[in-house]
């Protein structure tokens, strides 16, 4: 009967790499990659191959075996699994790298920064300390070679092939045997001298000091080097002298050396590593901690290495967001991490987090995503977008709060390109329309505009025949100047979306009633829009032939080409408008506030207004996303306003004529139909003073005196009348 022996090795759930060894601390083990069969994750492995004859190397490294799967502490190497047979020992622990081996990489790629060696150190320091002061255990290999680093910069205190315990159980110190760790043994033990009055941590302190040395200066080559500090920072030279005294009574507690350099000014106290130590804590700390700790973590960022934000910082952040209730402190520095991702880890990490923050109901993390939407915009697909996303920001044009309106306004920006068909040209229009025509806040109504001009050309051509004429003729009848100015500067943005008839009959007729504007912004660019679309015009007249070619775009589906004119157009409107916004918004915080007094635009006397009054925006009680349901005539009433058809704009060609209309009436004068007003056939030459003295006049004072007079005459005709028909008699009854 045949029976098969499993093979071990073979069975084992890690693998080693086909790479070459990365080598390992001086003595037994030899360091492999690896990674777990399962998932693929990557691991470390450090093989030591049993040979005959070695039966001492052998116990040193099943001692060290045992050590590493019973020691548990953040600074000491993580043991993962492990293999013993009588042919070999396998460790298996975290992915790590040889401290020479990542300071020589670094050292290729710019170097370490003081930041990253004192949190390095303190790490080292601090393992130290828990083996000495609470496991009361001898180290007995501190060096370069017995320090590893993980893949977030983490320092990790490895070699743990000679430990002893302190008490004496178990016997002395092993013998190493290997002349390159016998350099770092301290003077005490090299001549058999101060044995009795040196304390437990002595000789764990010099290595300490060696490896200090080393680490600034590269390998130790003698004792005697350790004199000279080198390019050790002046401000741990002090510590590092008390480290490699001759005295080692006097060598600090590890304990004693972490508080002397986190003094005040000591190497160890700075922002980097307050920031680990508080991520080591983070779970016991108070909700208000942890928001101020966020709040000034964004700051710091910049300045830290870009493997610990990413395996460090990072799942603190999205931890703090799934079960910590951290809340809209989180999106500054999460986005900022972000950036040191790849694609595929950005739609892994960060993109789950970003969908579930935009169904919230807090108005801190709907503004704060709105305002960093560029960051993460190019990492959403369409379907995301389209079904999770916009669906939420869209309740962000009803909101009460200007900043909000806003902010949703200039989204869409970055958002239009990814919209479908319903959502871009219908759906969006839709609220546009509202924005423009009733919203309070002239710079939103402005920025609407604006963003309307940015995204005309992703539009299908129906939306764009239907919309684009109608919203920017209404923008140059607003109140507000910006408004005008960016009503005309979206016209000539997207002039290729406009057939020539449309900007003979429709589109002229509107910019040259602007050209008497009050304000001189907006009469300078009519004038340049004017002069932009007369050359259109004239140059087809010249060439007909060239009609298909100025027109190709007009009938043209929707591209993203298409809008390369308006990419850059009126910037400075979102720009600066949003200043204006913000101190109405903080003068204001809780209530949207009302536009601030602006002159109406004048009107010559006895003409229509060129610019109709706005209707105020129906306030919005609610302060979260979902909408709150209105009333029948309210839903009918904005149903009415919101349609981008002539109705609810007004009819482009009643407008020409309207305009045709009043540049006629000056023309001919058609203002002597005001009562008390001269022909101009019966001005003599008594008249031309009061000509000029009524040429000095304003209108307004003008106009106020002509009431006057008519109202003397009539009351001057009705005295006539009532003296005429003498007294009333009693019983009579008045006729009129």
């Amino acid at each position: 009967m045949w029976f098969f022996a499993r093979d071990p090795v073979r069975d084992f759930p890690f693998e080693l790499s086909p790479d070459p060894p990365e080598g390992g601390p001086p003595g037994p083990w030899v360091l492999h990659r690896g990674r777990k069969k399962a998932t693929g994750s990557p691991v470390s492995i450090f093989v030591y191959d049993v040979k005959p004859g070695a039966d001492e190397q052998t116990q040193v490294a099943k001692a060290a075996f045992k050590r590493l799967k019973t020691l548990r502490h953040p600074n000491i190497l993580a043991y993962i699994d492990g293999l013993e047979t009588d042919k070999c020992l396998h460790v298996v622990t975290e992915a790590v790298t040889p401290l020479g081996m990542y300071l020589k990489e670094r050292a290729e790629a710019g170097g370490l920064k003081e930041l990253e060696l004192s949190w390095g150190l303190h790490q080292i320091v601090k393992a130290l300390s828990f083996l000495v002061n609470d496991c009361s255990l001898i180290h007995n290999n501190i060096c370069m070679a017995a320090v590893f680093v993980d893949r977030a910069g983490e320092w990790k205190l490895g070699g743990l092939d000679y430990m002893y315990s302190a008490q004496g159980n178990g016997g002395g110190p092993p013998r190493k045997g290997v002349p390159e760790l016998e350099q770092y043994d301290p003077p005490e033990l090299a001549d058999g001298s101060g044995r009795a009055v040196r304390e437990k941590w002595s000789a764990d302190m010099w290595r300490l000091g060696c490896l200090i040395w080393e680490v600034f200066n590269g390998p130790l080559p003698r004792a005697a080097a350790l004199r000279n500090p080198g390019k050790i920072p002046k401000s741990l030279v002090p510590h590092y002298c008390e480290l490699v005294g001759a005295n080692p009574k006097v060598r600090p507690n590890p304990a004693r050396f972490l508080q002397n350099c986190r003094a005040p000014g000591g190497f160890m106290n700075n922002r980097f590593v307050e920031t680990n130590l508080f991520l080591e804590e983070i779970q016991i700390k108070e909700p208000a901690e942890k928001q101020k700790f966020f709040q000034e973590l964004s700051k710091s960022l910049d300045s830290f290495p870009e493997d610990f934000c990413r395996h460090r910082v990072l799942p603190q952040l999205l931890t703090a967001f799934e079960f910590g209730n951290a809340g809209a402190v989180v999106l500054t520095p999460l986005f900022k991490v972000g950036k040191f991702l790849n694609a595929e880890e950005y739609q892994q990490k960060i993109i789950p987090v970003v969908v579930k923050m935009f169904s919230s109901t807090d108005r801190a993390m709907r503004i704060r995503l709105l305002q960093q939407m560029e960051q993460f915009i190019q990492y959403l697909d369409e379907p995301t977008v389209n079904t999770q996303i916009f669906p939420h920001v869209v309740h962000g044009f009803l909101d009460t709060n200007p900043a909000i309106r806003e902010q949703t306004v200039k989204s869409m920006l970055l958002l239009a390109p990814k919209l479908n068909e319903a959502n871009l040209n219908v759906e969006l229009m839709k609220h546009f329309a509202r924005l423009q025509a009733k919203d309070e806040q002239g710079p939103i109504r402005c920025n609407t505009t604006v963003c309307l001009g940015k995204i005309g050309s992703y539009l299908n051509a129906s939306t764009r025949h239907r919309v684009l004429t109608s919203a920017f003729s209404r923008a140059t009848k607003d109140p507000f100047a910006p408004s005008r100015v960016a009503g005309v500067l979206g016209f000539a943005a997207t002039h290729n979306l406009y057939s020539m008839n449309d900007c003979a009959h429709k589109i002229l007729p509107v910019l040259c009633g602007l050209t008497v504007d009050p304000e001189k912004s907006v009469r300078d660019q009519a004038f340049k829009a004017i002069r932009s679309f007369l050359s259109k015009l004239e140059s087809v007249s010249e060439d007909p032939t060239q009609l298909a070619e100025v027109e190709k775009d007009v009938h043209a589906a929707s591209s993203p080409g298409m809008g390369g004119a308006a990419a850059s157009w009126a910037g400075w409107a979102v720009t600066g408008v949003s200043s204006l916004t913000s101190k109405l918004i903080r003068a204001h915080p809780t209530a949207a506030p009302a536009e601030p007094n602006i002159p109406q635009r004048p009107t010559p006397e006895g003409l229509p207004a060129l610019a109709p009054t706005l209707v105020p925006a129906t306030s919005t009680t609610s302060g979260h996303w979902e909408t709150q349901e209105e009333s029948t005539d309210t839903a009918e009433d904005s149903s009415a306003a919101d349609r981008w058809d002539d109705e609810d704009w007004g009819s482009l060609e009643q407008e020409a004529e309207s305009v045709l209309a009043q540049q006629e009436d000056w023309s001919t004068g058609g203002q002597a139909s005001r009562g008390g007003q001269l022909r101009p056939d019966s001005w003599g030459d008594d008249n031309w003073e009061g000509l000029e003295t009524e040429s000095r006049q304003g209108k307004a004072e003008l106009a106020r005196k002509k009431r006057e007079e008519r109202r003397r005459e009539m009351e001057a005709k009705r005295a006539e009348k009532k003296a005429a028909k003498g007294p009333m008699k009693l019983g009579t009854r008045k006729l009129d």
